[in-house]
């Protein structure tokens, strides 16, 4: 479904390039990502705004060498196709974060806000109740 979505894409809307990439996820997968976050990351959003940077055809660990946190502000942690990102709400001005976007592996990352990666799996589980995950 990735190929032919990342096909079909750019003839069917006016994009700025032909490149499309597309993430999909199962639901186990995404369920993953959300069960193997670092411990109390996204607990307090009051506090931190945390965000699931997710992995294109590149792996967390070489990617980490991208990021360049600002002590106090940013934390980031290595997972299976993801990078968690957090950043302290009050200083989020201060965040290094939006520097990943002038490096060449930012074309292979999508990022989604922890309250909307915890969002589509909860959709995903209305689509399908008798799947058996919690």
């Amino acid at each position: 479904i990735k190929a032919l979505i990342e096909e079909v894409l750019p003839g069917r809307f006016k994009l700025d390039g032909d490149l499309v990439k597309v993430l999909v996820l199962t639901r186990d997968q995404l369920q993953a990502v959300i069960a193997n976050k670092p411990e109390g990351f996204g607990d307090q959003p009051e506090k931190y705004h945390s965000d699931a940077i997710f992995l294109m055809g590149i792996e967390s660990v070489q990617t980490m060498a991208v990021f360049n946190p600002r002590e106090g502000v940013d934390q980031i942690w290595p997972g299976e196709g993801v990078i968690y990102s957090q950043r302290l709400s009050a200083l989020r001005t201060k965040s290094r974060l939006n520097r990943i976007m002038a490096a060449p592996e930012y074309k292979s990352m999508t990022i989604r806000s922890w309250s909307t990666t915890t969002k589509l799996l909860e959709l995903m589980k209305e689509m399908d109740p008798d799947s058996g995950i919690s």
